[in-house]
């Protein structure tokens, strides 16, 4: 297999820095052979690639480039702690929460911009359990929210 951050660079891809934190809070905390993340905003050099509400302002399509965004932002945070996203056994779970207008309903086709990332990243350990929850609001007007569970050898 080769490793994530090659099949990343295949895709066009490449880890951003970790996310500064917004508010009083690590970017990943690691517990025995588990690492969860904070909420990860779409945070693209230093700025939110959309704000407002998917269904409204935000479109399905660009609330799935932010998930997927938000994702590799997670994939950063987990690297910064424990060094080589290669030691990455399983994607266990992704939790993606999306503001969105009370008539939208699209929220897991939304969060797919996370999943299939890491499907193409990891596989079949990129196969994850998930939550789409549709929410009012989240921090900085952001439209889409991510964050991880992930099990490391």
């Amino acid at each position: 297999m080769s490793h994530p951050e090659e099949k990343l660079a295949a895709l066009g891809l490449k880890l951003p820095d970790v996310a500064k934190p917004v508010a009083a809070y690590v970017p990943a905390v690691r517990t025995g052979n588990l690492v969860y993340t904070s909420g990860q905003l779409p945070l693209r050099e230093g700025a939110l690639i959309a704000t407002g509400k998917v269904g409204d302002a935000v479109s399905a399509e660009v609330a799935s480039e932010c998930a997927q965004q938000c994702a590799l932002n997670a994939l950063a945070a987990i690297k910064a702690e424990i060094g080589d996203l290669s030691t990455v056994h399983r994607i266990v779970k992704a939790v993606v929460f999306i503001a969105s207008t009370p008539d939208f309903t699209g929220q897991p086709q939304v969060a797919n911009g996370a999943s299939e990332l890491f499907g193409q990243v990891f596989g079949e350990a990129g196969q994850h359990a998930r939550s789409a929850v549709g929410v009012p609001v989240l921090p900085l007007d952001s439209p889409v929210e991510v964050e991880l569970i992930v099990e490391v050898a």
